[in-house]
């Protein structure tokens, strides 16, 4: 490793490097520890691993705000308050992690902003993380624009990065926690969207690229210009499908849209949103069906089970409540109860099992 790279690497993991008259010293310190490492068997040592050959170690939900993650405040995903402690949040979340396992769960999506980072509720807030965590779960944190009014676009440059200094500087050493620079980016071009994921990597050292999930374009819904570019070819990708972003297909079509827009890359793939119906009704395990919802999502999850992928349902609980319904019709779990003593009820039974079939089990 040569001096300038140290030299751009300390900052992102040093805080005291900004400190000038203590630079000679740390940067005497990385050097030495450096030369005693390259003495070390090369066997012995073991760096960030490259992205993984398939990706069905991913088995997840998203846990999201009642109403919408796109927020010009900050988020307070379904079953929290604001007003509660870490150690609130931390029982909140355990009780619904452990419904969530229940059906093989072991990923949560959590939304952040910078309406949230580095806020008193932030300090609460991480008691999901570190709860998800501590049980041994993955936690993807992706950003939401502060506000749909954004149009896909990330609001504010420089508070971005901020927040993703203070996200990483926290979490880039926690090899369960994954880094989703933007969700949806549609309002970029792909050029420009692929230059602001690259820069967004140059700058966030400490998000290594096997724990980064770059999207894809438009609405993260093709993978196939991040797939061939080659600044990416060490991170995950996120993939979205929804059958509203499309017409009406069969079975067979849905199977070879998904397959097209993987690109080259489903090996590095992870679906990290994509769901339907679970309140109406439908049978999911009917592979005969005509129903357009229930068509998609056994061809989503079929591709996901031949490439061995995982999968981010949207969602758990939280999103855009259904008519006058009070929830997502989207949602897997009718949530119920109070203080800490919350409990997850799967809404649909065929749609559970088409998911785990997707997860691979």
């Amino acid at each position: 490793m040569s001096v300038h790279i140290i030299t751009k690497v300390l900052p992102d993991t040093f805080p005291a490097w900004k400190d000038e008259t203590l630079r000679p010293t740390l940067l005497r310190a990385v050097i030495g520890g450096l030369t005693a490492l390259a003495l070390i068997p090369v066997g012995v040592v073991t760096g960030a691993a490259p992205a993984a050959a398939v990706t069905n170690q991913f088995r997840g939900m998203n846990w999201a705000v009642l109403g919408d993650n796109f927020s010009t405040g900050p988020l307070v995903v379904q079953g929290l308050s604001q007003s509660d402690s870490n150690a609130t949040v931390r029982a909140k979340a355990n009780a619904l992690y452990d419904d969530m396992a229940a059906i093989g769960v072991n990923t949560v999506r959590l939304p952040i902003n910078t309406h949230t980072v580095g806020t008193t509720w932030w300090n609460a807030y991480r008691g999901a993380i570190d709860a998800a965590t501590a049980r041994g779960f993955k936690v993807i944190l992706a950003y939401w624009e502060d506000g749909a009014a954004s149009g896909g676009r990330i609001t504010n440059i420089a508070a971005w990065n901020t927040m993703w200094s203070n996200v990483t500087y926290l979490y880039g050493a926690n090899t369960n926690v994954y880094f989703e620079p933007m969700n949806e980016p549609h309002g970029y071009t792909s050029a420009e969207w692929r230059t602001v994921a690259a820069n967004w990597m140059s700058y966030h050292y400490s998000a290594v690229p096997s724990r980064t999930l770059i999207g894809g374009t438009g609405y993260s819904q093709d993978l196939r210009d991040i797939c061939n570019d080659s600044r990416f070819n060490g991170t995950l990708l996120s993939f979205h499908h929804y059958a509203f972003f499309y017409g009406a297909m069969t079975y067979d079509a849905f199977r070879t849209h998904v397959q097209t827009r993987l690109g080259n890359c489903a090996s590095r793939a992870v679906v990290t949103e994509y769901g339907a119906p679970m309140s109406t009704g439908l049978n999911y395990a009917d592979a005969g069906s005509t129903d357009n919802f229930v068509r998609h999502i056994r061809a989503v999850t079929q591709v996901m089970r031949d490439n061995q992928m995982g999968g981010v349902y949207w969602p758990a609980l939280g999103g855009k409540p259904t008519g006058t319904s009070g929830f997502d019709h989207y949602s897997m779990f009718a949530f119920s109860g109070s203080g800490t003593d919350l409990n997850l009820a799967v809404r649909n039974p065929s749609g559970r099992d088409r998911i785990r079939y997707g997860w691979g089990l």
